[in-house]
């Protein structure tokens, strides 16, 4: 029986792991943007404690997902928070200058993480929650040694990004696509987008377009001015 059970947990513990490889793309994409105009310095601890902290923060939101992903219209509030957010950070082309702004940069970089990687994570983290099956020692294992996958991505995307720029749009628009996605997921469009498939596609669509016509607005209003 110890055996069985160690073999389950084994198998449990693989399969939250290879979740979060597969769900941490639009994450790294996001820290990567949202660190990506700070010194290497600060990019560095944006990235470490971002990851980190947004890590500790899906480890309590799965615990109450399910519950939460049955509240009316709190997928429509963050579906729109992170269109905010993918627009603010493809508008933002420039981080502050001086001392005293470089660490409010690295604040807002931070705070930008959470916000966005507990909004993106809300339908996500239920596939992990039911990898674990309760056990909440392997839920945070799982979760915990997925911290360097996301750091590795986010650093990785960081140094694309830099090679080529196309990427921050691109990026940008992904998370305008999920927020797009989880605008329609919400359980008050839930009839409504169960008899019109095609609207979780357009939905999508839209909130990607929505960012990147806004946020190249932005960056010629903030070029321009």
């Amino acid at each position: 029986m110890d055996m069985l059970q160690s073999a389950d947990f084994w198998i449990g513990l693989v399969k939250i792991i290879w979740i979060n490889i597969i769900l941490s793309g639009d994450n790294a994409v996001v820290i990567a943007l949202a660190a990506r105009a700070l010194p290497p310095e600060q990019q560095r601890k944006a990235i470490f404690f971002g990851s980190g902290a947004a890590v500790v923060l899906r480890i309590i939101l799965t615990v109450v997902a399910a519950k939460l992903l049955e509240l009316s219209f709190l997928q429509i509030v963050g579906g729109a928070l992170l269109l905010w957010i993918g627009v603010q950070l493809l508008g933002d082309e420039d981080g502050e200058e001086g001392e005293g702004g470089e660490h409010g940069s690295l604040a807002t970089a931070i705070r930008t993480i959470l916000i966005a990687d507990v909004v993106m994570s809300l339908d996500n983290v239920i596939a992990v929650a039911a990898a674990a099956k309760g056990n909440n020692t392997l839920l945070i294992i799982g979760l915990a040694i997925s911290i360097p996958l996301v750091i590795f991505g986010s650093t990785l995307m960081i140094k694309l990004m830099e090679r080529f720029p196309i990427i921050v749009m691109l990026g940008a628009a992904l998370i305008g696509w999920v927020g797009g996605e989880t605008i329609v997921s919400d359980t008050a469009l839930k009839e409504i987008a169960a008899a019109n498939p095609w609207l979780h596609y357009v939905a999508a669509a839209t909130g990607a377009a929505f960012v990147v016509a806004v946020g190249k607005a932005l960056q010629r209003y903030g070029k321009s001015g």
